[in-house]
């Protein structure tokens, strides 16, 4: 006898009621069987095909990773802004690693997630994740090293730069002429005098205007750090002024110490009344595509606009590039009434000062001897 039979016998529930009750014994039936229905088609994949679905979780859960320190070379260059998911893809396509994933781990497990610095690397091809890492250490990066001495004229740093990252001079050239780009300041007439002397690091990726706008990028910092603007006001000279002078200083000291009085000197001659010649042989030797800070009298007669003994006033841009101490000299001179200074002394860079021409001559009597 079913339900039905005895329902309808004991008459003692209606038919909706009744039918109701069955399709929740259904629902019951079916919340068990699913799982056991799952249970059976998950058995049956790793009964029939066991092997794959085996392969499949392991490389969910294990990810392909190369051993040992892999073999050749790779450059690899990590962007700015990148991350190390980012950095993970590539060295996949590289195939320095085996797998995306096995980096990343890595990368976790050494704790260097926020320590993958911008640059170009050397790895090796088909390495371990966990070596990879290690070889992306900052002190490995590939980078390019120049000294930019103080007092180098803009053409000569640019052939140096030129000689060191291995880039055509002419691309340099090309660059320094766009000011804009190189975020010269807007008192600037050209590079001269604003690529800043320091110790540089180029990566070897970097363009010409990359390297030049950072050297700028170095001048503009330093002019902040001395007051450039607001001292050349108080001085009554432009900031551009400032740096042909201290252009001046740079070239014609020996010795730091020195900077302030021969700063003074150039201010003392500009602001005599009537104004007397700076005569400074280094503008000449400027004008003359030469070094030095002793010209020949000859040498002092050509007509440049750079040649002090031939024109009034500052020469018509700065000479080379000064340092920070020559910028700070130029700002701060030295208080005294010399107009005249000679280094007497070409071995020890001793530099003296004079106030009157018969001092002067003296002056240059003991160079003389100190220099046979």
């Amino acid at each position: 006898m079913n339900d039905l039979d005895l329902d309808t016998m004991l008459g003692s529930e209606p038919r909706g009621r009744r039918a109701a009750r069955r399709r929740r014994r259904r629902q019951r039936r079916g919340r068990f069987l699913a799982p056991l229905l799952a249970f059976i088609v998950l058995f049956g994949i790793v009964g029939g095909g066991g092997y794959y679905a085996y392969l499949w979780l392991s490389d969910a859960l294990v990810p392909k990773d190369y051993t040992g320190q892999g073999t050749g070379e790779v450059t690899v260059e990590i962007k700015p802004g990148e991350t190390a998911a980012d950095v993970a893809q590539t060295l996949e396509r590289l195939d320095v690693v085996a797998s995306a994933r096995a980096f990343t781990n890595a990368v976790t497990a050494a704790g260097k997630s926020d320590a993958l610095h911008p640059g170009t690397y050397t790895l090796r091809k088909r390495m371990s994740a966990a070596n990879a890492v290690a070889m992306l250490d900052s002190g490995n990066r590939l980078r390019t090293t120049v000294l930019i001495k103080e007092g180098l004229r803009a053409s000569d740093t640019l052939a140096t730069l030129a000689k060191a990252t291995g880039k055509p001079v002419k691309e340099f050239q090309a660059a320094a002429k766009d000011a804009e780009a190189l975020g010269l300041p807007q008192y600037a007439k050209g590079v001269e005098g604003y690529l800043f002397p320091a110790t540089y690091e180029f990566q070897p990726q970097a363009k010409p205007q990359q390297i030049l706008a950072r050297m700028v990028d170095r001048f503009n910092d330093a002019a902040q750090e001395v007051g450039l603007e607001a001292g050349a006001r108080k001085l009554g000279y432009t900031p551009h002024q400032i740096v042909i002078v201290a252009s001046i200083v740079q070239a014609e000291a020996g010795r730091h110490e020195d900077m302030p009085k021969i700063a003074r000197v150039i201010y003392n001659r500009l602001n005599r009344e009537p104004p007397m010649k700076l005569q400074m042989d280094s503008t000449v030797m400027y004008a003359l595509g030469k070094y030095g800070t002793r010209a020949t009298h000859e040498e002092t007669k050509n007509p440049s606009k750079y040649n002090t003994y031939y024109h009034h006033g500052l020469p018509a841009g700065p000479i080379a590039n000064p340092g920070e101490h020559a910028l700070e000299a130029a700002l701060n001179p030295a208080k005294g009434d010399w107009l005249w200074f000679v280094a007497t002394d070409p071995k020890s860079n001793v530099t003296e000062f004079a106030s009157t021409e018969a001092e002067f001559r003296r002056l240059e009597q003991k160079l003389n001897q100190n220099s046979q």
